[in-house]
């Protein structure tokens, strides 16, 4: 859900994350909160929590996360509204036990090359977002036409 979704009350909340534990196999959950942020001029309490999850299938790993929780309240210093935000691909990777492929895959195949690109890209001379989104454009297409599927 990530910011979009709605849950009207605790009770949701508690059901959503029971059921998500028991189909990712979670048997524990460790978190701790660190940089906490108070503004009450703007009625608003933020943090950061990192989640540590063990797993029930010993071949599925355990994984760390990190989200961000803003927490608003009204005058009463009544929770009015909690919004979470984390990083999904991370998430989606570490449960299925991608996350350390996913790593080595950047790290080692596509941060070189985007460091080839932008070498050329910016030896061109041509570096504007113009030609930029036209690369977008056409690397694409051109790959295409070259594997035989355009």
């Amino acid at each position: 859900m990530n910011g979009n979704g709605r849950m009207q009350t605790w009770e949701d909340v508690y059901m959503a994350e029971r059921v998500y534990t028991q189909c990712l196999g979670i048997s524990k959950r460790i978190y701790q909160m660190h940089a906490f942020t108070h503004e009450p001029d703007r009625k608003l309490a933020y943090f950061i929590l990192e989640e540590h999850n063990e797993r029930t299938l010993p071949f599925l790993p355990g994984f760390d996360f990190h989200v961000l929780v803003f927490t608003y309240y009204n005058d009463r210093n009544e929770v009015t509204a909690v919004d979470v935000q984390y990083d999904q691909l991370s998430f989606f990777l570490h449960c299925f036990g991608l996350a350390q492929l996913h790593a080595w895959f950047v790290e080692q195949v596509i941060t070189p090359l985007t460091i080839v690109w932008a070498k050329a890209y910016h030896n061109s001379g041509l570096v504007n977002p113009f030609t930029f989104m036209l690369q977008l454009i056409l690397f694409p297409v051109l790959l295409m036409y070259y594997w035989g599927i355009l």
